[in-house]
């Protein structure tokens, strides 16, 4: 038996892996302290199945505890050290403007203020070797400020220390000693790659969450053994892997995207099973959106993202992040994203979510600002009595409420349609986002399989299709929970990213054959200490560009020892993979290797379940509901269905709605419902009207 755990922003999601059962639960995040709900949910799930503590052999957890603690910037107290010179590196970024004509423009402030970063006499040249030693007399001085400052954490990031760390590890084991108290986060450990400010803002955001997510991490392992478990506790990495607590610890900034990774690998799954090589991942819970582009049953991966967007989709505007990660845009549109009127009279929708308390106006707990649960209880998606099990009872009154004083006081329409309104924004805004970042990478929307989880999913994947133009969308069992069933599909593994730079033409084979080595060895490491009888998964890719150039590509490289031989291999997979990109490649332009990057998995057993069914029978629905149409935004009837009572090949023939124990799947008008073979729902377009 395994458990998975997933925290989010509005609900912690359990799913229990219990032989080829899985048992789910969803309860309400204690946003103060998170390991409550999940101790108290985990307990009762237990409980109802009559299973003991015992019997877990794996806990694999995800959070999004660290991307929120940067967002709402409640982390520790932090200092940044750095060479002198280089102290105002975290303000100055990339000296551009991510909107070049906004005088006006909100740029994300760094989170160490310029009176909390010191600097030191030091400096390591491009090529590693040091031009100016470390003077520890310097230190005593900058331990009196740390003291006085009563600081947390610590981020050191000097100039150059990926190609030598000598220096700060010699600062690393001072502060260790004088401070035993505080976290240090040195950038050679935590990014030990090129380019100053990513490696600086990364080590600086390891060092503001560390305190947090190791406080915590270790008071949940401490209240899980107290509760009787005894198995090991993994943590889902934003790359797509499981990692251990000691890692986990020293570099939590690897768990900013752990929640939203679990919904691609899902994503990924469901795709290998069903021989699917174009798919969009749409993942909406209760507070973001996630979508993920899955191309040729892999996820998109990257090795930089930003975290606290000053605009949604507009690069530049937030922190960035160097460190493995699923290529996915992410935005403030869930079910308890908040809908307003703005001063131009339109009904806008997000980023602020009411999260888990107050929560939405319908959830009786204090909250008056509607949102789009409360929009879809009004249209007649959601099942009142029904809503997380039954668990949580809605009240379409305190919505109607909720949109009559917010929405309706400013503008001059009715209920329904201002519920309608809202549903369409958010719609609208999740559809914009895919395409946006399907262009973006080079596809289009239109030949892809949406496959929609998360427990606000299933109500909008309708529309959202039909906006993307999408004919087919897949609804995996166990939807409202597909992060956290993501968790039990995920490899343990680790990736280890290093900078050494060279030209293609004076490939220093020995030097790189050495660094991959030794690449292997630390992912080994945090892997399992005992890797004699494992067989792992080993892919190493090199970062390459015409020199000169501003960035990089991807592109793999053999696993086996390198040669010169090799060179012309690598040359064809870079020049191939730049024209697919820019429709050209430049024949006598210098190429340079700037980083490389090796990972190690231990891939679990996959169960193939899906077999292609060749005919479907026609069902008649159990009852009729009413919802509000889109077309004329009056009350309808339309056919009801308990996902349970649905067997394989059951076709439902247009609009319906569709309930399971946590969430509804709402089918419009021009989409056929099939039941497949391993019970997952195929929403199919149809022509007929």
């Amino acid at each position: 038996m395994r458990l998975a755990i997933d925290i989010g922003g509005t609900f912690t999601d359990l799913v229990l892996e219990h032989g080829n059962e899985l048992l789910t639960k969803k309860v309400l995040t204690s946003i103060s302290e998170p390991e409550l709900a999940v101790i108290e949910g985990v307990s009762e799930l237990l409980e109802e199945n009559n299973i003991k503590a015992s019997d877990i052999k794996m806990i694999i957890h995800g959070t999004t505890l660290a991307t929120n603690a940067v967002i709402e910037r409640k982390g520790a107290k932090t200092c940044f050290i750095t060479t002198s010179g280089f102290r105002d590196v975290l303000d100055i970024g990339y000296e551009s403007r991510f909107d070049q004509y906004d005088i006006l423009i909100d740029k994300t402030m760094s989170l160490v203020p310029r009176k909390h970063r010191y600097v030191i006499d030091e400096r390591t040249d491009v090529n590693g070797s040091i031009i100016t030693s470390i003077d520890k007399d310097q230190f005593y001085n900058l331990i009196t400020k740390i003291k006085n400052e009563n600081f947390e954490s610590i981020a050191v990031g000097f100039l150059h220390s990926y190609a030598n760390p000598e220096n700060e590890k010699i600062l690393k084991a001072f502060l260790t000693n004088e401070l035993p108290d505080v976290e240090v986060s040195v950038s050679s450990d935590v990014c030990p790659e090129i380019r100053e400010y990513e490696r600086f803002t990364t080590t600086v955001v390891n060092a503001y969450i560390k305190p947090l997510m190791s406080n915590y991490l270790k008071k949940l392992d401490q209240k899980l053994l107290n509760s009787g478990f005894n198995c090991p506790l993994l943590l889902m990495t934003s790359g797509g892997t499981l990692t251990n607590i000691s890692s986990a610890c020293n570099n939590p900034v690897r768990l900013v995207e752990s929640g939203p990774a679990g919904g691609a690998i899902l994503a990924t799954s469901i795709a290998e099973d069903m021989n699917l090589s174009k798919v969009i991942s749409f993942d909406m819970g209760g507070t973001t959106a996630k979508i993920t582009i899955i191309e040729n049953k892999k996820a998109i991966k990257a090795r930089e993202f930003e975290v606290d967007r000053k605009a949604r989709f507009k690069k530049g505007s937030g922190y960035p992040l160097r460190i493995p990660v699923i290529e996915m845009v992410e935005i403030g549109a869930g079910g308890g994203s908040i809908a307003r009127v703005n001063k131009l009279e339109q009904i806008i929708t997000g980023p602020d979510s009411a999260g888990s308390f107050p929560g939405p106006a319908c959830y009786s707990n204090g909250g008056s600002m509607p949102t789009i649960t409360d929009a879809d209880l009004v249209i007649g998606k959601i099942d009142p009595n029904n809503f997380a099990g039954g668990k949580i009872k809605l009240s379409k009154q305190l919505a109607d409420k909720a949109i009559t004083e917010n929405i309706l006081k400013f503008v001059n329409i009715d209920t329904n349609i201002a519920a309608l309104a809202i549903s369409e924004i958010v719609d609208e805004t999740m559809s914009n986002a895919a395409r946006i970042h399907t262009v973006e990478q080079g596809h289009e929307t239109s030949n892809r399989t949406l496959i929609a989880f998360g427990g606000a999913a299933p109500l909008h994947i309708a529309r959202v299709a039909e906006k993307l133009r999408v004919s087919n969308v897949i609804i995996p069992t166990n939807a409202s929970v597909g992060s956290a069933v993501g968790f039990l599909k995920a490899p343990v593994g680790y990736e280890v990213v290093k900078s050494l730079r060279m030209l293609l033409n004076g490939f220093e084979d020995d030097k790189v054959n050495d660094l991959l080595e030794k690449m292997k060895n630390e992912a080994q490491s945090i892997i399992q200490s005992d890797t004699s009888s494992i067989k792992f998964v080993e892919e190493r890719f090199a970062f390459m560009r015409y020199a000169g150039q501003g960035h990089e590509i991807k592109v793999q490289v053999d696993n086996n020892l390198l040669t010169q031989s090799d060179i012309s291999k690598i040359k064809t997979s870079f020049e191939k993979k730049y024209e697919k990109l820019y429709s050209r490649i430049l024949p006598n332009a210098d190429i340079e290797i700037l980083t490389w990057s090796l990972s190690l998995s231990i891939k679990n057993e996959k169960i193939n379940s899906f077999q292609k069914l060749n005919s479907y029978k026609k069902i008649k629905e159990q009852s009729l509901v009413d919802i509000v149409d889109y077309d004329s935004s009056k009350k309808i009837k339309v056919p009801y269905f308990e996902r349970d009572s649905l067997k394989p090949g059951d076709i439902i023939e247009g609009q319906c709605i569709i309930s399971e124990e946590q969430t509804t799947i709402v089918v419009s008008k021009k989409f056929n419902t099939k039941v497949l073979s391993n019970n997952f729902l195929q929403m199919e377009y149809t022509n007929d009207e």
